[in-house]
This record gives structure tokens, C-alpha cells and sequence, in this order.
């Protein structure tokens, strides 16, 4: 099968985003004049070791935010994000957070979900994350399409839950890597192997 994007697939679903896969999901707290907002975002990685930096797409809009959703209005506001990682232990709370909820309500109440400052921004967490990245903005970038936007940020400073750090590594096989697949799926990834690079 070969099909060109601007044409159609004829299949039933877009194949599309589930061809990249597994892809880790970027779970973002932000913190507006409105209040704070906590959206997952599969369109998500790291990008650069030094200094460390991250990268998010929000490819949808609001009803009641043209163009954009919370978290990109934020941004525009603040210049600062947290990217909350979320484990497969937290898979019901990342995916009550992503109801389209209307500006200015928290995605932190609605889905139960307790919060946790920053320490070099004025920004939420997710207090029982793995780990959480703060960041600053260093690149807000429409993209090609009605709602796509590019997100690029340095990280200012790193939360690590303790008991996810074993043996001196951050390691998640406890409560598992969690991973969009595409469609609606997901995985939980608990099972690990090293690979060494040639010389």
C-alpha cells in the first residue's frame, strides 16, 4: 500500500500516528493568569542533552481558545511549562486530565489530582510524577495546519521521585514506562534490555 497524505488512505482510521510508536507522552502543567492547566501530549521528546531540552506539539483547539488550547495560551503568557512524566500507575489520572475542560477550570481538581510548586518557575506539578521537568519556553512555532503548534523548552530544573531511583539509574520498571501507540492505544512497558554500541 502506498497512499500520499494530501489524498487519503481509504483505511478507517489514520495510520499515521500509529506508524511512530511508541511515543512517550508529555504530560504539561501550566499556570496562567485563569488559573492551572494539566494536558497529556503524545507529540512529545527530548531533544538535546546540553543544555537539556525538550520539545511538545499541541495539534488541536478549544471552542473557547481560537487557534490554540490552555496550555499554548499559557505559555504565550508565561514562558514556562512542567512536563510531568506519567507512569503506567498513572494512566486513569493522565487520561482524566485530558477532557476538554473550559479556560480556567483545573484539570488538577476535576481529575483528583494532587499538585506540587515548582522550584525554578512559577508553575504546577504533578506531586506524585515520576519525575517532572521544568522548563522554559524558548520556541513557540506555528506549524502548517489550523491548530499545530511547536513547543521547545530548556529544562531549568529536574524533580526525581525517590523510589524510582535504584541503583543510582531512574528506572520505572515498577510502575512502568507509559507509551501512546496510536489510535487509542497504549503500552506499559516493563520489560528492559542493554544494548552496547559497537566501538
Amino acid at each position: 500500500m502506498f497512499y500520499r497524505p494530501e489524498t487519503g488512505h481509504g483505511l478507517p482510521h489514520n495510520p499515521f500516528n500509529a506508524i511512530i510508536a511508541p511515543r512517550p507522552v508529555g504530560w504539561i502543567s501550566t499556570r496562567g493568569s485563569d488559573g492551572d492547566n494539566l494536558a497529556p501530549y503524545s507529540f512529545f521528546n527530548a531533544i538535546a542533552y546540553v543544555p537539556p531540552q525538550v520539545m511538545f506539539a499541541s495539534t488541536t483547539a478549544k471552542s473557547d481558545r481560537p487557534g490554540m488550547k490552555d496550555t499554548l495560551a499559557h505559555i504565550a503568557e508565561t514562558g514556562v511549562f512542567c512536563v510531568n512524566i506519567a507512569s503506567a500507575a498513572l494512566i486513569d489520572q493522565m487520561n482524566a486530565s485530558s477532557a476538554a475542560l473550559p479556560a480556567g477550570v483545573s484539570e488538577f481538581e476535576v481529575a483528583g489530582i494532587d499538585a506540587a510548586d515548582c522550584t525554578t518557575i512559577d508553575c504546577p506539578r504533578v506531586a506524585a510524577s515520576p519525575a517532572s521537568l521544568e522548563c522554559r519556553a524558548t520556541r513557540v512555532q506555528r506549524l502548517p495546519g489550523d491548530a499545530n503548534w511547536l513547543v521547545i523548552g530548556t529544562v531549568t530544573g529536574v524533580h526525581l521521585r525517590d523510589d524510582c531511583i535504584q541503583d543510582g539509574r531512574f528506572d520505572l520498571q515498577k510502575d512502568g514506562w507509559l507509551a501512546r501507540m496510536g489510535y487509542r492505544d497504549y503500552a506499559a512497558v516493563h520489560d528492559i534490555f542493554e544494548l552496547e554500541r559497537p566501538e
